[in-house]
């Protein structure tokens, strides 16, 4: 499979490889929780494209393939959320690619999505360990995933590390499938494009959901 990655990826004519890394936690007991998502939206992609995420690389569990003709690289970092950026560094320097990233946020109601160019890190402890480990560069790509903020007084930790009740979960599945529309069209269309049109139908959910339950 390099090999042919390697052959197809630096013909002059190729298409530009593309990099994507979520944030997350590794193992079972994490799975399924709010600050996990960016986990699921790698694992719903490489489904949706038939990429096998069987190896490691740079404290990753890893996969490549194409989608098209264009080359990917998936990546969920394994050091733990807060340490992000050990993982992620690595590996855009390793493949001498521009790094596009996604994270839980707190911020958006659940089951929203928002596609941006660069930004900084909104005390998000994973997207900080990142920018740290780019020395500070915050000028990559990123798709925010809402899973909603804490009800009342409880703990935006004890929030995070907590499964989705089942109709965050309905929202948050829906919001999977719309991330790997989003994706494919930025592959297709690069970011400008894409960022503008998916965050405008974004908007419009933003507001149909905001003030509702979960």
């Amino acid at each position: 499979m390099f090999n042919r990655l390697s052959r197809r990826c630096f013909c002059t004519l190729a298409p530009r490889p593309w990099l994507f890394v979520g944030l997350g936690n590794p193992g079972d007991k994490y799975k399924g929780t709010r600050h996990n998502v960016g986990f699921e939206m790698i694992d719903a992609f490489a489904e949706s494209q038939g990429i096998p995420m069987s190896t490691a690389h740079s404290k990753a569990i890893f996969g490549k393939g194409f989608v098209g003709e264009v080359p990917v690289f998936l990546a969920k970092p394994q050091t733990y959320m807060n340490l992000s950026g050990e993982s992620t560094g690595p590996l855009a320097a390793y493949y001498k690619l521009p790094l596009n990233q996604f994270h839980d946020d707190m911020t958006l109601p659940c089951g929203v999505l928002r596609l941006h160019d660069k930004g900084g890190h909104g005390c998000h402890k994973g997207l900080k360990s990142v920018i740290y480990h780019f020395r500070g560069n915050r000028e990559f790509p990123r798709l925010r995933i809402g899973i909603g903020s804490p009800p009342g007084q409880m703990d935006p930790k004890a929030f995070l590390l907590q499964k989705f009740n089942l109709t965050a979960r309905q929202r948050i599945d829906e919001a999977l499938q719309e991330g790997v529309d989003a994706l494919k069209l930025l592959l297709f269309k690069g970011l400008a494009e894409s960022a503008k049109r998916f965050n405008k139908e974004q908007k419009y959910k933003h507001l149909r959901v905001q003030n509702l339950p979960v």
